[in-house]
C-alpha cells in the first residue's frame, strides 16, 4: 500500500512502476526497466538462495570466530586473551602474541577476499564459507 501511496502522491513516474491490486489481499508492486529481466527460473534459484548477506552478516559472523577461539584456552574474549601480550607469565604472553598474529591475518584475509568480490574476480561466499576459510589458529606449544 505504501508503493500505492507514492505513485498516488506523484513520487513515482507512472511510466516506471506498474502496481496489481489483485482484490485478495496481495498487492504485486514492480519497477519497470528497461534493464533485461531475470527469467522465472532465476527468481526461483535467487529464492532458494535466501538473502544475500551484508558486510555487517560477515563481521559479526569473523568477529564471534575470533572471539570463541582464545574461548578454546578459557579466555572470555579475544580482548581478554590480547590483553595478556605483555604478561609476566611467559605461556599467556605467548599465547596472547600468537592469538594477535592470527587475528590480523584473520582480518586481512577478510578484507582480501572483500576487495576481490568487490573487483569482481571473486564470486559473494556465503558467511559460513568465508569463516571456514579464514586461516587457522595454531596455540604456541
Amino acid at each position: 500500500m505504501i508503493a500505492l501511496g507514492l505513485k498516488n502522491l506523484g513520487f513515482i513516474p507512472l511510466d516506471d512502476f506498474i502496481v496489481e491490486d489483485h482484490g485478495d489481499g496481495q498487492v504485486l508492486a514492480a519497477w519497470l526497466s528497461a534493464q533485461p529481466q531475470p527469467s522465472s527460473q532465476e527468481i526461483e534459484d535467487a529464492a532458494l538462495l535466501g538473502p544475500i548477506p551484508t558486510l555487517d552478516d560477515y563481521r559479526r559472523a569473523i568477529q564471534s570466530h575470533v572471539d570463541a577461539t582464545p574461548q578454546q584456552r578459557a579466555y572470555d574474549s579475544g580482548v581478554t586473551c590480547s590483553s595478556y601480550v605483555n604478561s609476566t607469565n611467559p605461556t599467556w604472553a605467548a599465547e596472547a602474541a600468537a592469538f594477535v598474529a592470527w587475528r590480523d591475518a584473520v582480518w586481512a584475509y577478510a578484507y582480501t577476499e572483500l576487495a576481490k568480490v568487490e573487483g569482481g574476480t571473486r564470486p559473494q561466499p556465503s558467511v559460513a564459507d568465508i569463516v571456514a576459510e579464514l586461516p587457522a589458529m595454531v596455540w604456541p606449544a
